[in-house]
């Protein structure tokens, strides 16, 4: 696979950029944004979009531990 164009990558990002607003505007129900989450997907490397979803997730989990709001599952706290 070659390298995407500087404008793929713009439409990656942007299309990115736009399904990640739809999530946080709908609570990270994925459902309402499905028509976004398409486009993304076909804007952007399989890879690429891995790497997005963990990024997000990683996101999510870092502003709510900062925010003292995360709670461990049950398992971890009698680990």
């Amino acid at each position: 696979m070659a390298a995407p164009s500087r404008k793929e990558r713009q439409a990656c990002w942007g299309a990115r950029d736009l399904y990640w607003r739809c999530l946080d505007d709908h609570a990270d129900d994925a459902a309402r944004c499905q028509q976004l989450r398409s486009a993304f997907e076909a804007s952007c490397p399989q890879q690429w979009i891995k790497y997005f979803d963990k990024r997000r997730d990683y996101l999510k989990f870092k502003e709510k531990f900062e925010a003292g709001e995360f709670q461990p599952s049950q398992s971890t706290e009698n680990s």
